[in-house]
């Protein structure tokens, strides 16, 4: 162990996977450089970078929103200055086994629109697909280009108390968080210049231009320079910061429901020099608000007559309409079945073991156990309607078994699984505390590209595992060595 005041505190948590220490109190190798820097550093010194990221995020509005806190809408995000590292033979595990997921996933969507074969052989009970709320009748043989329904991922995985990768729940629909992971690279930058290329860290920065290139790819009109546009809901969205952030670092326009019109099947945007045709739309409104002629009449978030434009091939839009069944968390369990369906593999990444509540059996066996358990709504994010098992009273059990009775379906349960812990910069000195990692991915025509690195979310609470922004965590910078 290190002699520095830093270290004064650290106590690796027992039956826990640490980033930094092995087993034998050790560092690990792939930590060494940057411990090895820290303890030269005073604590002063680290107080004022951790001031200086505070002042960074608060002067470039990197916010995200909190709707149930009661306190005014918009937060500043908490970042901790030291980064989480990942080898790169972990990182190349990880590569892998998400591209076999996504395509994979891509193939479901695919099938469940389509021809349905995966129902057919009973892989995938029907009723599980057909009761899910996002499973859409409207997307049903309707073809999407390159057969592509998944643009953008945001894979969330977290290690076991043996360092084993497992994946948490696929974000298919319109996942969040890639503009933290790249502002916390650039904030990372101020702080520690030196160590970056001292430690061949590599590069995150590449991810607005890869996405902007699938989104050229994707437009319907061959043109060289197609209309692309972001869809937003609005700045009272929980990721408007992200949607900024995007729109300005792909040099596309940022626009609201209000600013397209669809004329002739075709979706246009309003300019003060008249309208001009959209050929592509990445979308950060939900599917239910994106027509109203379609879907929720009431929305005023989305476009009349978009749904037409679509069906017709004259736009394309990102991620596509409907993805809410693959990543709805009553089909997750199913999710390494389909990689054996379709793909004849083994999973690469493994799943964390899934109780359907719908299932008698399993119910029975998660209520006899639910001290032990995490129980989660099928379609909520963001660690909205969760139950910790181990931290819940007898009251708030008894109260959420009788919600499950009401609609098993609407729920899961997953054993509490250790998630592994990295040292953070607490006041003054290095505590570990839970993570996990949200990897991006991204697919296009070419492929699928992952950008090495992610969003590491941190559970600040001492003790705690729920590493949400919108429960109270917070992030730090993602290594990937080459």
């Amino acid at each position: 162990m290190y002699k520095s005041a830093h270290f004064s505190e650290y106590n690796a948590i027992n039956d826990v996977w640490d980033e930094m220490y092995s087993e034998n109190s050790a560092i690990r190798e792939h930590y060494q450089r940057v411990i090895s820097y820290l303890t030269k550093e005073s604590t002063d010194n680290l107080n004022k970078k951790e001031e200086l990221a505070r002042r960074l995020f608060m002067t470039q509005g990197i916010t995200f929103t909190v709707y149930n806190s009661g306190e005014g809408i918009e937060k500043i995000f908490p970042f901790d200055i030291i980064p989480r590292i990942i080898t790169a033979a972990e990182w190349t595990l990880v590569e892998k086994g998400i591209k076999q997921r996504l395509t994979a996933l891509n193939l479901f969507l695919k099938d469940v629109y389509h021809n349905q074969f995966i129902i057919k052989d009973g892989i995938v009970p029907i009723d599980v697909i057909y009761s899910c709320p996002h499973f859409l009748r409207e997307m049903y043989q309707l073809n999407v280009p390159y057969d592509i329904y998944v643009h953008i991922a945001g894979i969330d995985l977290i290690r076991d108390e043996h360092g084993a990768f497992y994946v948490l729940e696929d974000n298919l629909r319109t996942p969040s968080g890639v503009s933290y992971m790249l502002e916390n690279r650039e904030i990372t930058k101020r702080l520690f210049p030196d160590l970056l290329p001292q430690c061949n860290v590599r590069s995150v920065t590449e991810y607005p231009s890869i996405l902007y290139k699938n989104l050229m790819a994707l437009s319907p009109r061959q043109i060289s320079n197609p209309t692309i546009v972001l869809l937003s809901p609005g700045i009272y969205n929980s990721a408007y910061f992200e949607h900024t952030t995007l729109a300005r670092l792909m040099g596309v326009e940022l626009v609201e429901g209000r600013d397209l019109v669809v004329s002739n099947h075709k979706v246009y945007m309003k300019t003060t020099t008249g309208l001009q045709q959209v050929d592509v739309i990445y979308r950060r409104v939900d599917d239910e608000f994106l027509d109203p002629l379609v879907f929720n009449p009431a929305s005023v978030l989305g476009v009349a007559g978009l749904m037409s434009a679509y069906r017709k091939g004259n736009v394309a839009i990102v991620n596509a309409i409907g993805n809410g069944v693959a990543d709805d968390k009553a089909i997750y369990s199913y999710v390494p079945d389909m990689i054996r369906y379709y793909l004849n593999e083994e999973p690469l990444l493994k799943n964390v073991p899934t109780y359907q509540l719908r299932n008698a059996d399993e119910r029975e066996f998660t209520f006899a156990n639910i001290n032990t358990m995490v129980v989660k709504k099928t379609n909520e994010s963001g660690g909205y309607g969760m139950l910790m098992g181990h931290a819940a009273s007898e009251q708030e059990i008894d109260d959420y078994k009788k919600e499950i009775l009401k609609d098993p379906r609407n729920f899961i349960a997953q054993p509490t699984i250790s998630l592994s812990a990295a040292p953070c910069y607490i006041q003054g000195v290095l505590q570990p505390r839970r993570i996990d990692l949200r990897p991006y991915a991204l697919c296009g025509p070419d492929g699928i590209e992952i950008v090495p690195g992610g969003l590491t979310r941190v559970a600040l609470k001492e003790g705690s595992l729920v590493v949400n922004s919108s429960q109270g965590g917070g992030s730090k910078d993602t290594w990937v060595l080459a």
